[in-house]
């Protein structure tokens, strides 16, 4: 399939989100001819603003991660990420509550976590911390190099390219057991267990069938959580200012309609109204789905295998508000927990909006100080999990409401009044996001990572058909603002891979040593 050359053809990127325009700014430092075509009017993909009463509000990813990503992805580029980002260390991760009198902040330094979780629910559960903090480093640790930065790996290989260290430190990990039963065997307080089970949802997925080894979520996170100076949007922003120093082109209000293929490779990427692009490859930053289901032509959707509606992850309902947020000291990132974590997942699993949702609420506007911003009004995202259905008809609007009250309810049993005038919200459910990702179904994340093969069986970066790559959240390795990047990365190395072997000289590919963060 790779044994032919790359024509000398400009590379075609669909998709200006965060994996399309790292595949394009590596392609383009690599000296490749790169045009990314964007349907939407501003790049971005679901790192994206709504202007809600005359105010940007970050309506997708708000959780900044993962730097070291970014900076060998700037530095790859000739360039530096504190020269278009201006980032600030978060000290507290999160502000977690149950009630009115039930909260537990988790901090950035791991004995201060130590010590809130010894005043919240005693020191055997303080201790448990400490091991599950460990636990958390070593399986990420084992998973960096052979998994997060290879082209997508089946377990032989994982096993392989993990060294003597990282085999010892997979042994420990428990990679056949799920999150719920890992989390059960450390904390006695269900709390903590419906807490760090949240983790799971990162990715999509249910703490009770996602596998052990994403409790490497806690050491991300406590390896360091930065806010963004002009929201996630700047993030956008920044990675299509590095792509277009670089040379690369980008269109937006730009359809891609169809993957043409010649002589049994990608040939051109043709648009709505007409107007073809020939193209030496195609990396393509959307939805795999949108793919397998025919949307880019018949011969694209041979390449990528089709999942089931049961096997796609979470969607979500969002609401997008400038409100004033009363009684509860917010700080950036706050959760709400219902009482029964396993009801949230039952009602998931069988295609209902929950009956008691977690609920996750992004302060824009707040820091580690709590303190409200000057004038009352603040930017708020207030976001439940919903089951990914947003093909499947429209929303059932009595559920909805039904929804909407219990997720305020339960904000307000925890001690947090929010006044917002109907006309300073606007609501995003599963089939705006079906809208807005076709062939989704209204996933966020891609497939759902249930069991321990499921690492294994999304779509990696090369695909069946030649001269066809993938990059984003749906492929390897996965969903997440930073693996986001990686993927683009690894989508331009396999293509710059190819085109070595049939050139004489060898291109750049990823940056390599051990990020540090």
């Amino acid at each position: 399939m790779r044994s032919e050359a790359l024509p000398e053809r400009p590379v075609v990127v669909i998709g200006a989100g965060v994996g399309g325009l790292a595949a394009a700014a590596a392609l383009a430092a690599a000296g490749r001819d790169v045009v990314v075509v964007e349907r939407a009017e501003r790049p971005g993909g679901k790192l994206r603003e709504v202007v809600v009463a005359g105010r940007p509000v970050d309506a997708g990813p708000t959780v900044f991660t993962m730097r070291w990503v970014f900076d060998e992805l700037f530095e790859q580029a000739g360039s530096r990420v504190e020269d278009s980002l201006a980032l600030a260390p978060v000290r507290i991760l999160a502000r977690h509550a149950w009630s009115g009198t039930e909260r537990l902040d988790l901090h950035a330094d791991v004995s201060e976590s130590a010590r809130a979780i010894a005043a919240f629910s005693g020191p055997d559960d303080a201790r448990a911390y400490l091991r599950f903090c460990e636990q958390a480093r070593r399986t990420y640790r084992a998973l960096e190099r052979p998994y997060l930065r290879a082209e997508r790996p089946n377990p032989v290989s994982l096993v392989a390219r993990a060294g003597l260290r990282g085999l010892a430190d997979m042994s420990r990990i428990a990679p056949f057991s799920t999150l719920w039963a890992r989390l059960s065997s450390l904390f006695r307080d269900a709390r903590l267990r419906q807490l760090f089970g949240r983790y799971a949802t990162y990715c999509g997925s249910s703490p009770f069938a996602a596998p052990a080894t994403l409790m490497l979520v806690a050491h991300v996170e406590q390896s360091g959580v930065w806010s963004v100076d002009g929201g996630m949007g700047a993030v956008a922003t920044a990675l299509a200012g590095l792509a277009t120093r670089r040379g690369a082109r980008i269109r937006c209000s730009a359809h891609a309609e169809r993957i043409e293929v010649e002589g049994g490779r990608v040939a051109a990427v043709r648009l709505a109204g007409g107007e073809r692009l020939r193209a030496g490859a195609v990396v393509f930053n959307g939805d795999a789905q949108a793919l397998a289901r025919g949307l880019l032509g018949p011969e694209a959707a041979r390449a990528v295998p089709a999942i089931a509606p049961q096997a796609r992850s979470l969607s979500a309902l969002t609401w997008k508000m400038v409100a004033t947020a009363e009684g509860f000291p917010l700080v950036r990132h706050n959760v709400f927990f219902g009482p029964d974590c396993r009801a949230e997942f039952d009602d998931l699993a069988a295609a209902r909006l929950p009956r008691a949702p977690t609920v996750y609420v992004c302060a824009q506007d707040r820091d580690d100080s709590a303190r409200a911003p000057h004038g009352g009004t603040e930017r708020l995202l207030v976001l439940v999990n919903a089951p990914a259905r947003g093909d499947a008809g429209p929303p059932d609007e009595t559920e909805l409401r039904r929804c909407e009250r219990q997720t305020m309810s339960m904000l307000e049993r925890c001690g947090l009044r929010i006044r917002c005038p109907e006309q300073a919200r606007e609501l995003a459910t599963p089939r705006d996001f079906e809208a807005a990702y076709p062939a989704s179904g209204g996933a966020l994340y891609g497939q759902a990572t249930h069991g321990w093969r499921a690492s294994f069986t999304r779509p990696a970066n090369r695909t069946r058909l030649a001269g066809l790559y993938l990059a984003g959240g749906s492929a390897h390795p996965g969903p997440g603002v930073p693996m986001a990047a990686l993927s683009g990365r690894t989508a331009a190395a396999c293509l710059l891979a190819d085109l070595a072997s049939t050139r004489r000289y060898v291109p750049a590919g990823i940056a390599g040593g051990t990020s540090t963060r």
